[in-house]
């Protein structure tokens, strides 16, 4: 099958303009491949972030990561997490691993809770770009939010999740991994 297809600006580009915080980890750097821990194919982690700079009547945060790459006209959400208090300027390691009875409990603040991703599960759903693709681009953001809660059901969709976000949202920061098979 050939994949050639234009290539999609970045999502956040195409909304209104907000203020830009920093985001960093301790996994990727901006704009260099994902380690193999972060994939499908390998460990399914989700990889560490830290953020700062945001503004002062920020109230909470919503933690995402979007591929515009994804051969689909919207896209895939790979993981969406809400209502991550104020007072939490990073998510460790694996914080994306969804939480079973009988298992440790996840790294997520109480009060925070994730979202299915485009895959249908629960959590992180690691880079998984078709064989033979060009590079995808992983796009992890932090959404300073002026709302303690988004106020959305747990069940609710990760597009879903982003509109409600976009009314709320005082300013983002971006960072970018990518990876190819």
């Amino acid at each position: 099958m050939n994949l050639d297809r234009p290539i999609p600006p970045d999502p956040y580009a195409l909304l209104p303009a907000v203020p830009a915080f920093r985001v960093t980890s301790d996994d990727f750097a901006d704009g260099e491949p994902l380690h193999l821990r972060h994939t499908a194919d390998g460990q399914n982690l989700s990889p560490q972030l830290s953020w700062s700079g945001f503004p002062s009547p920020t109230a909470s945060f919503m933690v995402t990561c979007f591929d515009p790459d994804a051969p689909t006209p919207s896209g895939w959400w790979h993981w969406t997490v809400v209502n991550v208090p104020v007072a939490v300027t990073a998510l460790p390691r694996d914080a994306g691993r969804p939480w079973v009875p009988g298992m440790p409990a996840t790294a997520l603040p109480v009060g925070a809770f994730q979202l299915r991703h485009d895959g249908g599960g629960l959590g992180y759903c690691g880079a998984a770009p078709p064989r033979g693709d060009r590079p995808h681009r992983y796009v992890f953001a932090v959404h300073a939010l002026d709302v303690p809660e988004l106020g959305i059901p747990d069940t609710a969709t990760a597009a879903l999740a982003s509109f409600t976000a976009l009314f709320h949202t005082l300013a983002r920061a971006v960072m970018v991994g990518t990876f190819r098979h």
